[in-house]
């Protein structure tokens, strides 16, 4: 007899089914319709799960939405808030979302609890991650080994900007109980509480990074922000937010996935050249925060972190996975099977398309 969990995938399962078969059983040599064209009626429905959208990092995702990038490709696409990453990851693993926009190390880190996942689009070649000291309480800085006994505020355990401080410490010799790592999901507070003096350093994410920066109160340590930056602190590209979805998936419904890939490559097209007032017609008010010229700001900060085409770096993979032996799986870099936790299949297609 199925559980009530398993009842759910079945149903998700003959969901999708339904929904994807007129998808799948077009020619291979249809071509695609023009992106002026309305979504047919027989759209298949999708589900992709994300957690805090209002994150740099996931804004690709936005773009596509709002753009109605999914709909031109003829598609049915929900995007799904989740609290955190470890929710959305589960909605997924139970049927109630058919893709995730997360972490490409998420894809790692699932493979060794036996999860088959494949980043198939690359939002990200950095984490766009800043770590900073304050210049109030760390005036005398001069060094990482100046941070040891020191508070430093991070957005949670286990996120990006957890990971990449955690990277910067390594770098100056510094361990994990050497600094006192403080989770400060709420941005609000966690610039509160930097500007109090409660931290005395931040790892976070922007337009926090930029308002401190904008007002003098934060010295940069290191910036992962850009191409540069990110180099310096993983010695090579660091895949961050990515579309995900299980092999299984992506097998079974190759059209729908190729239909993805494109909505999102096409929206990576767009970043690239996209201006501020562009920004501003497109992204929901409630993304700047009250503050849209601090948000446009960020935004031309953060112009190289979003990757031009979707394509995973050639070396990306392996340098996550480093970081996630060293820090989430010790001593289990020669149990990766890295090949299977990505595939440039589907955003190679949609970079010869749109000509990324």
């Amino acid at each position: 007899m199925l559980k009530r969990r398993d009842w759910g995938r079945v149903a998700a399962a003959m969901a999708l089914s339904a929904g994807l078969s007129d998808v799948r059983a077009q020619p291979a040599s249809t071509p695609a319709p023009p992106t002026t064209l309305p979504a047919p009626r027989s759209a298949p429905k999708l589900v992709i799960a994300v957690d805090n959208r209002i994150d740099f990092a996931f804004l690709p995702l936005t773009i596509a939405d709002r753009l109605d990038y999914f709909t031109a490709e003829g598609l049915d696409v929900e995007v799904r808030d989740f609290p955190d990453a470890a929710q959305a990851l589960q909605a997924l693993a139970g049927g109630a979302a058919h893709a995730v926009s997360g972490t490409y190390s998420s894809t790692i880190a699932g493979q060794m609890r036996g999860q088959a996942l494949q980043s198939f689009v690359l939002q990200g070649r950095t984490p766009q991650i800043v770590v900073g000291v304050s210049t109030k309480t760390m005036g005398h800085y001069r060094q990482l080994g100046d941070l040891r006994g020191r508070r430093l505020g991070v957005q949670d355990l286990g996120t990006p900007a957890h990971r990449v401080a955690r990277a910067v410490l390594s770098r100056g010799g510094l361990k994990t109980n050497d600094v006192q790592l403080v989770p400060m999901p709420n941005a609000r507070a966690a610039i509160a509480a930097f500007r109090s003096g409660a931290i005395d350093a931040i790892s976070y994410t922007d337009p926090t990074i930029t308002q401190l920066e904008q007002a003098g109160e934060l010295r940069v340590v290191a910036d992962t922000r850009s191409v540069r930056g990110n180099a310096d602190v993983f010695g090579g590209p660091m895949p961050s937010a990515c579309l995900c979805a299980t092999t299984e998936f992506l097998t079974q419904f190759p059209r729908a996935s190729q239909s993805m890939a494109d909505a999102m490559v096409h929206a990576l097209k767009w970043l690239q050249t996209a201006g501020p007032s562009d920004i501003i017609k497109v992204v929901p008010e409630r993304f700047f925060q009250g503050d849209r010229s601090l948000y446009v700001a960020a935004f031309n900060r953060a112009r190289e972190a979003w990757s031009p085409d979707g394509l995973m770096p050639d070396e990306g993979p392996e340098i996550a996975a480093r970081l996630v032996a060293q820090f989430d799986e010790p001593g289990s870099l020669d149990r990766f099977n890295l090949a299977a936790t990505y595939t440039n299949v589907f955003a190679r297609k949609a970079k010869i398309r749109f000509r990324a």
